[in-house]
């Protein structure tokens, strides 16, 4: 399993970071031990004093594809759900400012919280799906797919042009503004059209 990460799909997140708004997606990889064991807390590493929450939607590809039309991306995944792409901003500001690959800030151990996912076929538009983060109960980050610069079906065709995609693959598709730092004793939930699909605890 592989972890595709697409940064800069949300314009006021481009907006908030004060990033350049890209002509095509921005894409990074988690490895596998990227991935939060399920029931784990996670837990701040000692590498960073600004670690952010970054709540997205995320894909489960069901099948091998490569080089797929976006008229047929559909057929490549049948679930869906929300995670967060930890960031430990501080050391991710420092390596762009240097012009050096950002892993250490987004790939770490623990990164990728993958929520519990749903078949897709319980939601009328794929395109129109509000999804959310608490923070100890309050909402801290809100979003829908209606407003991603490329749609789940566009990254879909744009990743498998470089990579390709196998059974088991995640894409995290990118999050929405609020992104902000945690802190031991939060608790950071998700949500998808309201049903609660992770609970995590911070250390």
């Amino acid at each position: 399993m592989k972890i595709i990460c697409i940064g800069r799909n949300y314009a006021k997140h481009i907006e908030e970071l004060k990033n350049e708004r890209p002509s095509e997606p921005v894409i990074f990889m988690k490895p596998d031990s990227a991935v939060l064991l399920k029931q784990h807390p996670f837990v701040i590493p000692e590498f960073s004093t600004d670690i952010h929450h970054e709540i997205e939607l995320i894909v489960k590809i069901n099948k091998v594809g490569k080089y797929i039309d976006t008229k047929f991306a559909h057929k490549y995944y049948d679930e869906i759900s929300v995670g967060i792409d930890f960031t430990a901003r501080d050391l991710q500001n420092e390596l762009k400012a240097k012009g050096l690959p950002w892993e250490k800030a987004k790939s770490f151990d623990g990164s990728a919280v993958i929520g519990e996912f749903l078949s897709k076929s319980q939601f009328n538009s794929l395109e129109n799906i509000t999804f959310e983060l608490t923070n100890n109960s309050k909402t801290v980050q809100k979003g829908n797919t209606n407003c991603m610069l490329w749609k789940i079906d566009e990254l879909i065709s744009y990743i498998s042009q470089y990579f390709t995609l196998k059974i088991g693959d995640i894409i995290f598709t990118g999050t929405p503004e609020g992104v902000a730092a945690v802190k031991p004793e939060d608790i950071l939930e998700g949500f998808l059209d309201g049903n609660k699909l992770f609970s995590i605890q911070i250390k």
